[in-house]
């Protein structure tokens, strides 16, 4: 399993950090993500050895942030 931080763009509340989990957890592979709000991360743990972070960026842009 694989543990990737994210910076994430655009949260400004806990509904915000419920909106990019599920965004996150929708990726295929990955088995859970943590968001801080405060740190402004995603912390994504994953199956694969590599997340994918194209899908996870697409994923999280759908639910309207950003990952920078």
């Amino acid at each position: 399993m694989t543990k990737t931080v994210l910076k994430i763009d655009g949260m400004t509340c806990n509904h915000c950090v419920m909106h990019v989990t599920e965004a996150l957890e929708s990726v295929s592979g990955v088995k859970s993500a943590k968001v801080n709000l405060k740190k402004g991360e995603a912390v994504v743990k994953s199956d694969s050895e590599i997340l994918d972070l194209a899908a996870a960026s697409v994923a999280v842009a759908a639910a309207g942030y950003k990952v920078v």
